[in-house]
């Protein structure tokens, strides 16, 4: 392990994590323990742990540490939840988030993206990870239902399709709804029955998307 990326992490946690209200031990934990540059091409790995956005492909890419820590908190995740990762990229925050629940399930539908999260995870002892090459806004219809499901990049629209995949009781949604073209909201939805409630969480700055806009889209 590099003592300079070691080092990266510990300031990270310490002066974009810890100051930002992100005061949960097992969260701050794992983002000094997780090395980052480990998922990522080297010329990439080198500026990982900076506070800002981390382009993968032209419209997707890691959300800044912050946003990632945020996504966690506010996902309350519980050690026996079965959880939907959707949007695995290269497998740095599928990495994060298994290590707290019991079972995760990764989607990721580009082909050289997908190699890449087979190859990350696969040089790491996490053992309770299944990855699937598939189309995202499908979800995972035959591992439903999920305690909860996590959408770390911008979209327009969540599908009836995919909020049907929760368990019908306290399933939990956190997704970043895409507003203008740099600018995103967090949400999370949980589902009751055939009820869904929505909560908004924080702003999101990124170009990132993973859906394209249609015209009978409303905001």
């Amino acid at each position: 392990m590099s003592e300079t990326f070691e080092i990266a992490r510990k300031n990270m946690v310490v002066n974009q994590l810890r100051p930002n209200k992100i005061k949960e031990e097992n969260i701050l934990k794992i983002f000094e323990n997780t090395p980052k540059e480990n998922y990522l091409d080297v010329s990439l790995g080198k500026n990982c742990y900076l506070d800002n956005n981390l382009d993968i492909t032209d419209k997707r890419g890691y959300l800044k540490n912050l946003h990632l820590a945020q996504i966690i908190k506010y996902s309350k995740i519980l050690p026996n939840d079965k959880v939907l990762h959707i949007g695995g990229l290269t497998g740095y925050f599928s990495a994060l988030i298994s290590s707290l629940c019991k079972e995760l399930h990764v989607i990721e539908e580009n082909r050289e993206l997908f190699k890449l999260l087979e190859h990350n995870i696969g040089k790491t002892d996490i053992n309770n990870i299944n990855l699937f090459n598939k189309n995202l806004l499908d979800g995972l219809v035959s591992k439903a239902p999920f305690n909860l499901i996590v959408i770390d990049a911008p979209i327009f629209k969540i599908t009836d399709n995919i909020k049907k995949q929760l368990v019908m009781n306290g399933g939990r949604l956190i997704y970043i709804k895409k507003i203008y073209d740099n600018l995103g909201k967090a949400y999370k939805i949980i589902r009751n029955e055939d009820l869904y409630s929505s909560e908004y969480l924080f702003d999101v700055m990124s170009s990132y998307q993973i859906q394209e806009q249609q015209e009978n889209f409303k905001f």
